[in-house]
C-alpha cells in the first residue's frame, strides 16, 4: 500500500473524497466541449451482495456490459482505461470499436487500454483493483490530466470511494452515502417525498416477527387481499423477491391471531423468484440487510414502465428515457429485458412522475443516473395508475441498451413525445434482451457470434441506422448467455429483428421452428 493513500473508511479519506466531490461541477463544464482532451477510467465493478450475485451465472461477464462507453472514443481527445477482472477476448472489444463512426478504429485504438487483473475469484472488481497497488500505478500512469480525469463505475460502494481516492479521480456516479435511499426501504420513503403512488407496505424490516405482522395488516386492511410480496433490501432484477399468497379464511382471525399463524407459515409459504433461495438463506439475508413487505399490485392488463433520470455534477435533474420492461420468473418479477419507449398510453405521465423522483434525489444531494420502476393497471377511466416500486441508484439493465441507441445513432429524447429523435428526423425503437441463455448456445465462441450474425445482415447498419448490437459476448462461449439489442424505424421492426435473430442462432445451434 502506498503511504500517501489515507485508510479506508478514515477521516483523512472523507476529506479527500469530498475534494474530488468539489471538482466535479468544474469538471462537468469544461467536458461540455467534446474537443477537451479527457481520460475516462472504467471500473464496471457489480459490487452488490455476493449471496445475490452467486445466483447469476457467469456474472463477472457482466463486466462487459459498460462496453457501450467504449463509443466515448469518438471524441477525439477522449482516452479510456477500461478494467476487468480478466483479460476480454480481442473479437469482443473489435466489436465495439468497430462500430465508432467518424473516426478511425486505430486512432480510437491507440486512445484505449485494457487492463485486468487476471482474478476470477468472486470478489468484487473494485475490491480485486485495491488489493493490487501496481495496478492502480498503473491506471495512474495512463492518466494523462488528473485535472480533465473521472472514473465510471457500475454502482458505488465504499470501495469505488476507497479506489477513487486513491486514484486521486472523481467518481461520476451517485454517493455512497445515498445508497440508502436506493435500498427497497429507502425508495419507499423518497416516493412519499414525491408525492406519487406507491404500494400499500412496510419497510425496515429485519425478522420474521417484522415479515408476519406486516403479512397480517395488509390482509386486514383488506381481506380481498390474495398476495403480498417480501424483498430483501439489496435485492437486484427482482431476483430478492418472494411471493406470499394469503389463504381464504385468513381473514376471520384477529389481527394478532392472524400474525402468529403466519409466522408459522412462513417457512414454508414464500414462492421465491430465485430458484435457489430457501427460507433459511433468505430469512439470514432478511436479517442483514433488512427489507420491505408490500401489497402485491393485481392487475389483469399489468405493465412495467420504468423511467430513467439522471442528476448532473451540476445538481440539474434530467428524465434521459422510458421504457417498457419485459419480466419472467415465477410471478413475472424477474427483468429479463425491456422495448423502448414505454407505450404511448402512459409514457408521459411516468416521465412526469419519474422527474419528480429525481427532483427529491436532486435535493438530497444525489448526483448520477438512475431509474424508477413501476407496477402500471388500468384504472377505469382509460388511464393507468403507476405504482413506484423501486429505485435503482445505479446503472441497471436499460442502461446499456439506451446508451447504444444514443452513441450509434447521435440522436436524443424529445421530452414532448417521448420519442428518441434520430438527426435525420426518424423515431428510434429497441426491443433488447438482458440476457438470453440456451444450453445450445454454448461452445459458440465471440468469432463464431460476430460471422453468423454479418453472414446473416443482422449486424448493426451505419446508414440505416437499424440492426442488432450484441452484449455480453463473452458469456456465450460457457454460459451459453448473450444479450441483443434490436434496432428499428417502428416497434414491430424492433422485434422483428429481434426474432429474426433468435431464428438464426436456433439454425446456426441446431434448432429449427422456435415458435414465434
Amino acid at each position: 500500500m502506498n503511504a500517501s493513500w489515507p485508510a479506508a473508511g478514515s477521516p483523512e479519506e472523507a476529506a479527500a473524497w469530498q475534494a474530488l466531490v468539489a471538482r466535479t461541477p468544474a469538471l462537468f463544464r469544461a467536458l461540455s466541449d467534446e474537443r477537451v482532451p479527457q481520460t475516462v477510467v472504467i471500473v464496471p465493478s457489480l459490487s452488490m451482495d455476493p449471496g445475490e450475485l452467486a445466483k447469476i451465472k457467469g456474472v463477472h461477464h457482466y463486466e462487459e456490459r459498460m462496453l457501450v462507453n467504449l463509443m466515448l472514443l469518438r471524441q477525439p481527445r477522449t482516452k479510456l482505461v477500461y478494467v476487468t477482472s480478466q483479460q476480454l477476448h480481442p473479437t469482443v472489444v473489435d466489436y465495439y470499436l468497430a462500430m465508432l463512426s467518424g473516426v478511425p478504429s486505430s486512432h480510437a485504438r491507440q486512445r484505449l487500454v485494457m487492463l485486468d487483473c487476471a482474478d476470477a475469484s468472486s470478489q468484487s472488481l473494485s475490491e480485486k483493483v485495491l488489493a493490487r497497488p501496481r495496478l492502480m500505478q498503473r491506471i495512474q500512469r495512463e492518466i494523462m490530466d488528473f485535472d480533465h480525469a473521472h472514473m465510471v463505475c457500475f454502482n458505488s460502494t465504499a470501495a469505488e470511494r476507497t479506489l477513487a481516492v486513491r486514484l486521486g479521480i472523481p467518481l461520476n456516479s451517485v454517493d455512497p452515502q445515498h445508497n440508502h435511499l436506493g435500498t427497497k426501504s429507502g425508495c419507499r420513503q423518497i416516493f412519499r417525498e414525491a408525492g406519487i403512488l406507491l404500494p400499500e407496505g412496510f419497510e425496515r424490516l429485519s425478522t420474521p416477527d417484522d415479515i408476519a405482522r406486516s403479512l397480517a395488516s395488509l390482509k386486514k386492511s383488506d381481506a380481498t387481499r390474495r398476495r403480498a410480496v417480501v424483498k430483501l433490501n439489496e435485492g437486484f432484477s427482482g431476483e430478492g423477491n418472494a411471493l406470499f399468497y394469503f389463504d381464504d379464511d385468513d381473514s376471520s382471525y384477529s389481527e394478532t391471531e392472524l400474525a402468529k399463524r403466519l409466522l408459522d407459515r412462513l417457512p414454508t409459504g414464500l414462492r421465491y423468484e430465485a430458484a435457489t433461495e430457501n427460507w433459511d438463506s433468505f430469512s439470514t439475508k432478511y436479517a442483514h440487510m433488512q427489507g420491505v413487505v408490500e401489497s402485491f399490485v393485481e392487475g389483469e392488463d399489468k405493465r412495467s414502465p420504468s423511467v430513467q433520470c439522471r442528476v448532473n455534477a451540476l445538481g440539474q435533474p434530467q428524465v434521459i428515457s422510458t421504457h417498457d420492461q419485459v419480466l419472467g420468473g415465477p410471478s413475472g418479477q424477474v427483468f429479463l429485458g425491456c422495448t423502448f419507449p414505454a407505450a404511448e398510453a402512459y409514457r408521459l405521465d411516468i416521465q412526469r412522475s419519474g422527474a419528480k423522483v429525481a427532483q427529491v434525489l436532486a435535493d438530497r444531494g444525489v448526483i448520477g443516473r438512475f431509474a424508477v420502476d413501476y407496477v402500471s393497471v388500468p384504472d377505469g377511466r382509460g388511464g393507468f395508475d403507476h405504482y413506484a416500486i423501486e429505485v435503482n441508484l445505479r446503472k441497471g439493465g436499460t442502461t446499456h441498451p439506451f446508451l447504444t441507441l444514443k452513441f450509434l445513432t447521435a440522436g436524443s429524447l424529445d421530452l414532448e413525445t417521448g420519442l428518441f429523435i434520430a438527426p435525420n428526423g426518424q423515431p428510434k425503437y429497441y426491443f433488447a434482451t438482458d440476457t438470453i441463455q440456451e444450453d445450445r448456445y454454448k461452445g459458440l465462441r465471440p468469432d463464431d457470434l460476430v460471422d453468423i450474425s454479418v453472414y446473416h445482415r443482422l449486424h448493426f447498419h451505419g446508414p440505416t441506422q437499424r440492426g442488432v448490437v450484441f452484449h455480453l459476448i463473452g458469456a456465450l462461449s460457457q454460459y451459453g448467455k448473450v444479450g441483443i439489442v434490436a434496432i428499428g424505424d417502428n416497434p414491430q421492426q424492433a422485434k422483428f429483428l429481434y426474432k429474426q435473430t433468435l431464428q438464426v442462432l436456433d439454425e446456426a445451434t441446431g434448432r429449427r421452428g422456435r415458435g414465434q
